[in-house]
């Protein structure tokens, strides 16, 4: 469960990774074991990175990512449009990163409930707020990192096509998801996370 996690703000130097998702998820397909793929991306430098650190960084950050899923989601971030590809590698960055998921659950998710189609600076004030009331974890964090974390949230949210642009109001909008994908999650008891993702 999403609520069991510590809150982390890793999000600021590991953000949605899609090209990189993808590249592995590809291996994946081929009968790659996760074990060879942190290999591969360490040895062949797949994902094109300089130092040693930050390669396995992002291959743990990865593998992390992937651990959640099955075989068939996988395949979809291979595979399937970008669209949906994309809000798959979402969803797999909200089963691994508490606060992101309950500002999708607790911001976003009413937003759309309520029919109001703009995303605000004050939003994210408000919510990040409420958290540090919460949680004394949060509440230890400085303002910057508060700062950062929107500006991910924000770049991440307009990369899979849930807001139309990045700067001041920024809209809400409904990206493409495929329909056997939504019914695989809904089948799998995941079907709160499909609200997050496309609001239905």
């Amino acid at each position: 469960m999403v609520k069991d996690l510590q809150y982390r703000s890793t999000i600021k130097s590991r953000p949605l990774f899609y090209f990189e998702m993808k590249k592995v998820s590809s291996l994946i397909n081929k009968g790659v074991s996760l074990a060879q793929v942190k290999d591969i991306v360490i040895q062949e430098n797949i994902f094109q990175v300089n130092t040693e650190t930050r390669k396995k960084e992002i291959a743990s950050t990865v593998l992390g990512r992937l651990k959640n899923l099955d075989d068939f989601l996988i395949q979809q971030i291979a595979e399937a449009d970008v669209e949906t590809s994309k809000l798959l590698v979402l969803y797999s960055v909200l089963k691994t990163d508490r606060l992101f998921f309950e500002f999708l659950d607790e911001v976003l998710k009413d937003k759309r409930i309520l029919k109001e189609n703009m995303l605000s600076d004050k939003d994210f004030n408000i919510f990040f707020q409420r958290k540090r009331e919460e949680s004394e974890v949060v509440n230890g964090w400085q303002d910057y990192t508060f700062y950062k974390l929107q500006q991910v949230y924000i770049r991440i949210l307009f990369e899979v096509g849930i807001l139309k642009n990045q700067k001041d109001d920024r809209e809400i909008g409904e990206p493409f998801f495929r329909e056997d994908v939504k019914n695989h999650l809904k089948e799998i008891g995941d079907e709160h996370f499909v609200h997050l993702l496309v609001g239905e």
